[in-house]
């Protein structure tokens, strides 16, 4: 049995926290769609790119400042791995000194989580048939604070996860959606299969388009994250509607399998959108490394999942605080070791790809 003073890499926790939590949970946080490719592909595609494994890692993510480029992504259901929820994760984000996103599909509100303390935080958007209802949402979420939507844009279905479909997933009864209680759009039944997918099917907008990002404009100042971006067509488009930033990612290989992992598709994104605005990477970071790959890359920072709940499940929010301290000093440890003082100096002759042209070596 490991104790939780022998972790020594983020990627413990998960394991801990499979022994810890039911299956169905357990599932839900780990699984991904179908074959499960991509979210393999997503951890494989890191380390087939090379690296060179007073340091300054601070940064700045839409004007706020930020102690590293490592950030929160959003995941739902957090009181699934822990009591305390997305309010643990909320006070060791700001303990970091970083950003937490707080999905729309959290099991604690938009109110609750801002009760923590002070921080700097997102709120990730998903469309529903009724725009009352976001907008209600986006509204709540600049009253109390948040900084920027995170709007989604590749689930207009779920993905087949069959992970879920074999537990028949569903919310436990404990918990609800906090965001959505009184606001009348169904809640998630036990089903055949997964509950979440059929919840998905009734309450999620499937005609949801670019215009959908100018339609937010009208409804908040809040700068607008389009999350779920791989190609560089996409990067464009998102650019031309409006967007403040882009983050690539593919639902943490949760929706269509066999997608490219996100780091294979950072780099066509990052050529696309020219610097006109700041290119973040979600998917497959569990090593300070990893983060040094996608900055070389050229993104702006990167977001983390899954360690989130598997380490608020193995020890609340000490858990949380641990994971970020990790892969800060991580980061930080390749970074000095590459000749890296500041953030600036992490360039692309840091690594070699394997799509960069033969015999091509990384430069220390």
């Amino acid at each position: 049995m490991t104790y939780i003073s022998e972790i020594t890499n983020v990627m413990e926790y998960e394991a801990l926290a499979k022994e810890k939590l039911p299956k169905m949970v357990y599932d839900y946080y780990a699984s991904g769609a179908e074959d499960q490719w991509t979210l393999q592909e997503n951890r494989n595609a890191f380390s087939r790119i090379l690296d060179v494994s007073k340091i300054d890692m601070t940064t700045t993510v839409l004007g706020f400042n930020i102690s590293m480029p490592i950030m929160i992504a959003p995941t739902a259901f957090q009181k699934m791995a822990h009591p305390e929820g997305e309010c643990a994760t909320a006070r060791a984000a700001s303990a970091a000194g970083t950003i937490m996103t707080l999905s729309s599909w959290a099991t604690s509100s938009v109110e609750e989580v801002s009760s923590t303390g002070p921080g700097i935080r997102f709120f990730q958007l998903y469309v529903t048939k009724d725009r009352n209802v976001d907008a209600q949402l986006v509204k709540r979420a600049e009253r109390a604070g948040f900084k920027a939507i995170a709007l989604t844009v590749d689930t207009p279905r779920l993905g087949r996860r069959e992970a879920d479909i074999k537990n028949r997933f569903v919310l436990p009864p404990h918990l609800t959606l906090k965001n959505y209680e009184g606001l009348y759009i169904g809640k998630m039944e036990k089903t055949d299969d997964s509950g979440l997918a059929s919840y998905v099917a009734n309450q999620i907008d499937r005609s949801l388009n670019w215009k959908d990002v100018k339609w937010l404009q009208t409804i908040t100042s809040l700068p607008i994250l389009v999350k779920g971006v791989l190609t560089a067509e996409d990067a464009s488009l998102a650019i031309q509607y409006g967007a403040a930033g882009i983050i690539v990612s593919n639902h943490g290989a949760r929706q269509l399998d066999y997608v490219p992992a996100t780091v294979m598709a950072l780099e066509e994104v990052v050529q696309a959108a020219k610097g006109r605005v700041p290119v973040f990477l979600d998917g497959g970071v569990r090593r300070g490394t990893d983060v040094f790959k996608a900055l070389a890359l050229g993104a702006s920072g990167v977001f983390v999942g899954r360690p989130v709940p598997f380490s608020l499940a193995v020890d609340g929010e000490a858990g949380v605080r641990k994971v970020l301290q990790m892969l800060r000093d991580e980061f930080e440890l390749t970074m000095a070791l590459s000749g890296c003082r500041s953030l600036k100096e992490i360039t692309r002759n840091h690594i070699v790809t394997h799509w960069d042209t033969p015999g091509a070596v990384a430069r220390l």
